[in-house]
């Protein structure tokens, strides 16, 4: 299957990932080709694409050098893709909660002749306003993906070999992952029950935090910040949604991270930030 890959000439080994909630590829093409052209990584993972897969611009990725699409589209919700410098293989595309939203997608990377591994990218659900299950089917249905994603990890063995797993997992796990842990307690994306099944998503691996790994837990860490915040910047009301986790035998290849704060200030913006992790698989 890898046999294509040993053809790619610009093939290096340092190796760049980029895990971004674009919030509307079609709409946002322009600041994607703004991030490509300034950061170039060789994959670039994005959530919420909100078009079918025929609507993907797949035309101006292939024309920044990005050939190899994989998408999981849905009509204006959802949607995942990945888009790659690099032939991939074994495209899977898993549902999640018998609900057919476009959630999941994966593809078989081998960044280097010697070393290959899955990349899984995935947009979790967002969970509604109000934190209950008892009276929020959303809530109810994130909580539900959430366990499906452990019993599946677990099951299959998902991180017992070479894989990464990025997105926008739509929870900020430490208290250094919000502005104020004390006021988000009951708000979705940090309650106690969010982060505890989002903590076994983790242990099901177990996974490896690539962000953290650089960055102390004692630290502020955001990709996220709401739209409803008139100054973003000054009143820095962040979370940490997006995340990049490897498997343990992946880490040691990991050489840094990036979060791109500034595209928040972009014209028109998302209201994530695109996340980088840099490799050396000659490491």
């Amino acid at each position: 299957m890898f046999n294509r890959m040993k053809q790619v000439p610009e093939l290096k080994l340092p190796f760049t990932l980029a895990t971004w909630n674009i919030n509307s590829v079609r709409l946002r093409i322009d600041l994607v080709g703004k991030f490509l052209a300034d950061h170039a990584p060789d994959v670039l993972c994005l959530q919420e694409t909100k078009c079918r897969d025929a609507e993907f611009p797949a035309a101006a990725f292939r024309k920044w050098g990005y050939e190899h699409i994989a998408i999981n589209g849905q009509k204006g919700y959802h949607g995942v893709a990945i888009v790659s410098k690099i032939p991939f293989g074994i495209i899977d595309r898993r549902p999640f909660c018998d609900k057919g939203d476009a959630r999941h997608i994966s593809v078989t990377l081998a960044p280097t002749d010697e070393r290959a591994f899955t990349l899984h990218n995935f947009y979790v659900p967002a969970g509604g306003d109000e934190p209950d299950p008892g009276i929020n089917p959303k809530f109810a249905h994130k909580l539900a993906f959430l366990d499906e994603m452990t019993a599946w990890i677990a099951a299959d063995g998902i991180a017992g070999g070479d894989a990464v797993m990025v997105g926008d997992l739509n929870i900020a796990p430490l208290e250094t992952d919000v502005w104020n842990h004390k006021a988000l307690l009951k708000v979705v994306s940090h309650t106690p029950i969010e982060v505890e099944k989002l903590g076994q998503v983790f242990a099901a691996g177990p996974w490896v935090d690539a962000l953290r790994r650089y960055v102390p837990p004692e630290q502020k860490l955001y990709t996220w910040w709401s739209y409803r915040s008139p100054n973003w910047a000054l009143a820095d009301k962040g979370r940490r949604l997006d995340h990049i986790w490897t498997s343990q035998s992946l880490a040691p290849a990991l050489t840094g991270m990036k979060i791109l704060r500034e595209s928040r200030g972009w014209e028109r913006p998302s209201d994530h930030v695109p996340v980088l992790a840099h490799f050396d698989f000659g490491a």
